[in-house]
């Protein structure tokens, strides 16, 4: 029988237009102008995010894909039978197939992601593959606290895809306390990159394809269809580079040249050469990581990484 529960929205969700549209403008008005990353994620932007995870400079996907197929015994151990599972940020949920295959009997998996669309079209092929899974998909924005159902076991979080990366090291710790609560008497599966050879990152960020480019232009054209704004994509370039003393990826779009841009009622300049700037992606240590995670109430138990020291998961327990 399938066991697909209807969609769950929680107060977090930032899918309404006023939420976006607010984010927009504040970040505009900003002396650096900034775009919460979280908006690329509509339905489009999702689906350039899952091309993104097949090219072949994009070392992260099949390094953490390889390391999960490897490890998932050893991780479905650390988590125990019965276990209720919660992925953060869900995607496309290719990764958690592992551990589902892996995991003794799962009470419940609960994907929660920002983009609806998508969700649903991921969960609804997942409940196809998993029959017998109690399957509650949750939109919400994970950042912004969660009100989750009571849990019907021992609770696990999965966060694959370093996406803890994109957020300040303020942000990452508030997160992972945030975790150690929600995840009390369990713990959580994370993916961390690691810090490397600066050519490798840059070219996992600017591949030949340009589908990173499409990526994150695809923000300006979400401004262009959703917020009644007369923004030109063309007038914008894609740029990311590496910052070696904060140890991070820096992704902006870069106006081509002096202009005007109406957003509903606003109008916000731009000279030649200024930028939005749109993500971070933060690399750790090991080590670094490890103590970041203490720091936030969690243990570090376990660490996975691959030969080339790319890329790393993590199993960190959540006491009560």
């Amino acid at each position: 029988m399938n066991q697909l529960a209807p969609i769950i929205t929680r107060p977090g969700q930032p899918a309404a237009d006023d939420d976006f549209a607010a984010a927009v403008q504040a970040g505009l008005r900003r002396r650096r102008k900034a775009l919460p990353s979280k908006y690329f994620y509509d339905a489009r932007g999702s689906a350039l995010f899952d091309q993104i995870c097949s090219l072949p400079e994009y070392y992260p996907t099949r390094t953490e894909t390889a390391l999960l197929q490897r490890h998932a015994a050893a991780v479905a151990g650390h988590i125990g039978p019965g276990a209720e599972l919660i992925e953060f940020g869900a995607g496309s949920t290719r990764k958690v197939r592992f551990l589902l295959d892996a995991l003794d009997r799962p009470a419940a998996y609960l994907p929660i992601d920002i983009s609806g669309s998508h969700l649903r079209a991921a969960a609804a092929k997942l409940a196809a593959d998993y029959p017998a899974l109690d399957i509650r998909p949750v939109v919400a924005d994970y950042t912004a606290g969660l009100a989750l159902p009571p849990a019907s076991g021992r609770r696990a979080g999965f966060f694959p895809g370093s996406t803890i990366g994109n957020f300040t090291p303020e942000e990452a710790l508030d997160f992972l306390r945030g975790a150690a609560r929600l995840l009390a008497g369990g713990g959580l599966l994370i993916g961390v990159d690691l810090v490397k050879d600066p050519a490798l990152l840059h070219a996992a960020y600017n591949d030949a394809a340009g589908v990173t480019a499409a990526f994150n232009l695809n923000l300006l054209q979400r401004i262009g269809r959703e917020l009644d704004s007369d923004i030109d994509p063309g007038r914008f370039d894609h740029y990311a580079f590496y910052e070696p003393r904060r140890q991070r990826i820096e992704m902006h779009l870069v106006s081509r040249v002096a202009q005007t841009v109406r957003i509903g009622r606003a109008r916000h300049r731009f000279a030649a050469g200024e930028s939005i700037h749109t993500e971070n992606s933060c690399k750790y240590t090991l080590d670094g990581f490890r103590d970041l995670a203490r720091r936030a109430g969690l243990r570090p138990a376990q660490a996975w990484c691959d030969p080339d020291a790319l890329f790393s998961i993590h199993w960190l327990e959540a006491p009560r």
